[in-house]
């Protein structure tokens, strides 16, 4: 009993710092919950699981604080969305295929590389390119796909590439924020459907990671109603850098213990 609350306290202290940093910056809610499932033993898959089951929640929170302060640009969500949700789909299907001992090092790697993404998005600057509107649905398939397959991946892929395409950062933000609670259904719905027919054979009881779960729904939960008001208040450089620099020495640290 004292293991379940320990558990359900540490992921409702990580639920709550994510989605404070995921709606200040419009990344990160994904990949700093899954660094924390992946760093306390959860398989790959479970973790991607768990993280994308708490975001259906988080998300939709963060979305109708989004639609309240009037950050969401209607165009870009549609252009968004369905590529987003179809990508997303596709990469639960190919992670549930895969051993999770086998993956496990990739997904620190791939996290590694995102936190290393997050740096260099925040440090570097470079002349705006804009995104031309049909390359909009690939960028938003492609983020669904690494979202699904490493547990996070939608902001940094999505919100970084527009953003530094010189598109409002608090339009992106809100829209991309907006869009993910749907893309967050989609691949938690993809494991729902890998899981029943026989697909995700490593499966095992998900019911053990129930408590971290439930953490990581009501921390982000009790965070994400000021989603909305953080995106246009708090300094996103410095606090960038610093989420980058987390995951990337958390998943050096890792892959290092592996080895």
């Amino acid at each position: 009993m004292s293991s379940i609350v320990e558990d359900f306290t540490v992921f409702l202290v990580v639920g709550f710092v994510a989605q404070l940093i995921d709606g200040a910056l419009g990344m990160a809610f994904g990949v700093v919950a899954t660094t924390a499932l992946l760093s306390a033993g959860v398989p790959p898959a479970h973790a991607s699981a768990a993280t994308h089951l708490a975001e259906v929640f988080t998300t939709a929170a963060s979305a109708v604080s989004h639609i309240a302060f009037r950050n969401v640009d209607w165009r870009l969500f549609l252009r968004l969305a369905p590529a987003g949700m179809l990508g997303g789909a596709l990469g639960a299907f190919v992670l549930t295929a895969i051993d999770g001992a086998v993956i496990r090092p990739f997904v620190f790697a791939y996290l590694g590389l995102m936190g290393g993404y997050i740096i260099l998005r925040f440090v570097r600057t470079k002349p705006p390119r804009p995104v031309p509107p049909s390359a909009v649905p690939a960028i938003g398939a492609g983020g669904g796909f690494v979202d699904a397959i490493g547990g996070g991946g939608w902001g940094p892929v999505v919100t970084a590439t527009l953003v530094g395409a010189g598109e409002r950062p608090r339009y992106v933000i809100g829209t991309v924020n907006t869009t993910e609670f749907l893309v967050a259904v989609t691949i938690s719905a993809a494991f729902v459907i890998a899981l029943v027919t026989g697909h995700w054979r490593d499966a095992g009881d998900l019911s053990i990671h129930a408590a971290s779960v439930a953490g990581l729904v009501c921390g982000g939960l009790l965070a994400a109603p000021f989603a909305g008001y953080l995106v246009q208040r708090v300094p996103a450089k410095p606090l960038g850098i610093a989420v980058g620099l987390l995951i990337l020495l958390v998943s050096i640290h890792q892959i290092l213990r592996m080895l």
